[in-house]
């Protein structure tokens, strides 16, 4: 879309969808890529581009909170079946779920996830920022998961890799989050318990007491990669098996990235060395044991 409306016709196709105009080509870790079953990847990225337009609609800088749950709540209607359009997103996500005979869950599971991220803009400690990622983050890893017919036991160390990577981005985007959305996903706790709080921010860059919460929480995210780990060797199917490997070592050095550098000065990327080296490494490392 070229413009926000304020009134939103029921039927029109796609006026529910908006780009947020956030770092949307630039991901970080591959989905459904060539190394899944080729017939399950048009059902993975039916529900990554179902997840990802709903989140941008959440980071909309334009859009009242108002409408942005409006809007959100009009994709989980298209996704339950109900008539007309608005979301072409919503549509093929209805339409994978009735082929592949899924619960639409996970799809309601991150809607709740976005609908909380046009409200909410402070989390008050690591715990409250985890129970964000259990909607937010968890339900994509799980759907992938459902779609292999992996054992919901594998599901605790995936959430752990899912929520990581949450994190991970959360901490690539500090500061535009700050400034854009003047949402923040740092833990108040630890902004206080150094004695500042989120207006370090909208700094130039990292100061020590924010450079401090900054490395508390890559320790915190390390814990949850290090749960990931043992993921791989779970998964059953060997294509999703292999992509898990190679997201858990790109997690891996993204947060290594993010410890050497400021994500409040610049934007901290994987380079093309680092997703070479994570798929030979993950390569290597997925071998069931």
């Amino acid at each position: 879309m070229t413009a926000v409306r304020t009134e939103l016709p029921q039927h029109d196709v796609d006026d529910v969808e908006t780009p947020s105009g956030k770092w949307r080509g630039a991901e970080n870790f591959p989905v459904g890529s060539f190394l899944i079953r080729r017939d399950l990847r048009p059902h993975v990225h039916a529900f990554y581009r179902f997840a990802r337009n709903a989140d941008d609609i959440a980071d909309n800088p334009a859009l009242t909170a108002e409408e942005k749950i409006r809007r959100l709540d009009r994709m989980a209607a298209i996704v339950d079946g109900a008539s007309g359009q608005g979301s072409s997103a919503a549509s093929v996500m209805r339409d994978s779920l009735i082929e592949t005979r899924m619960s639409a869950q996970h799809c309601h599971d991150v809607l709740r996830a976005f609908r909380l991220d046009a409200v909410k803009l402070r989390y008050r400690d690591w715990e409250d920022l985890m129970e964000y990622c259990r909607y937010s983050a968890s339900p994509v890893g799980r759907q992938v998961l459902d779609l292999h017919a992996e054992s919901h036991d594998i599901w605790p160390a995936s959430d752990n890799l899912c929520s990581a990577l949450q994190v991970l981005n959360h901490l690539q985007d500090c500061a535009d989050d700050y400034r854009l959305l003047d949402r923040a996903y740092l833990p108040s706790e630890d902004l206080a318990a150094e004695g500042i709080s989120v207006e370090a921010l909208a700094a130039r860059g990292s100061n020590p007491a924010l450079r401090r919460v900054l490395d508390r929480m890559l320790d915190r995210t390390t814990a949850l990669i290090d749960g990931a780990r043992g993921l791989p060797p779970l998964v059953s199917s060997s294509g999703l098996r292999w992509e898990c490997a190679v997201i858990v070592e790109l997690a891996h050095r993204l947060l290594c990235r993010l410890r050497r550098g400021d994500p409040v000065a610049s934007r901290i990327r994987l380079r093309k060395s680092d997703f070479f080296a994570a798929f030979v490494i993950g390569m290597s490392r997925s071998v069931r044991m």
